[in-house]
């Protein structure tokens, strides 16, 4: 099976570039695409949007469709379904996901996808898993790692830049957000190399897992 994966960042690629290899394994393909930030799903979800305002959402009703109209006439042997992975923030999961699904169902016809949605943020993941964190960051604050709460609504990034940035999230913040985009990104580099999968105890990151161990174990199954 081959799996389209888009993100709202390039935190978020480099995180899954490192991942999803070590879910899925070497018998599939995936391409994980980077967008601009996450943007807002759009009112009129049949409109043009502006290819240039690489939004994640603003975008997703048109790459759904195009997704859907390529998948559908591609043959059964090209399996392939499309992941979309979004940060909550402080949206409502329950209303988000709902909205998320309303704009697939508009979708004619539908390709397979799944919504994986970071609680809170896609950091959330990298904290799932500390033993990973300390050994990309040794003199990491322990004081701040004990008291995360896994895919609490605390802040994540900030969290994890107190605990392993110098002068933590209100030094980094001070630099700008360019500055802050790219020691995220560091992070996910340095820090999910050491993951393992299986003791990751963030519950939207085993969600995801689940998520493409099913589509790709569909895909045997049936021989596609």
């Amino acid at each position: 099976m081959h799996l389209e994966i888009l993100v709202e960042d390039l935190s978020g690629r480099k995180t899954l570039e490192i991942l999803v290899p070590k879910i899925i394994g070497k018998d599939h393909t995936f391409r994980v695409i980077a967008y601009k930030g996450i943007g807002r799903i759009p009112k009129n979800l049949r409109g043009k949007s502006d290819v240039q305002k690489r939004m994640l959402l603003e975008q997703l009703p048109r790459l759904l469709r195009g997704y859907g109209k390529t998948y559908h006439t591609c043959p059964d042997e090209c399996a392939a379904a499309v992941i979309v992975v979004c940060d909550l923030d402080d949206k409502c999961l329950k209303t988000f996901r709902s909205s998320l699904l309303h704009m697939l169902n508009q979708c004619k016809p539908r390709p397979k996808t799944r919504f994986c949605v970071a609680v809170e943020e896609v950091e959330a993941w990298l904290l799932g898993d500390l033993s990973a964190v300390k050994k990309a960051y040794p003199k990491a604050r322990e004081a701040f790692l004990k008291k995360y709460k896994n895919d609490c609504i605390c802040g994540t990034w900030e969290l994890l830049a107190d605990a392993v940035y110098p002068g933590g999230a209100s030094a980094l913040s001070e630099q700008g957000w360019q500055v802050v985009g790219t020691q995220k990104t560091s992070w996910a580099s340095s820090i999910a190399v050491h993951i393992r999968v299986a003791n990751n105890t963030s519950p939207s990151f085993n969600y995801f897992v689940r998520k493409l161990r099913e589509l790709t174990a569909e895909s045997q199954e049936t021989g596609a």
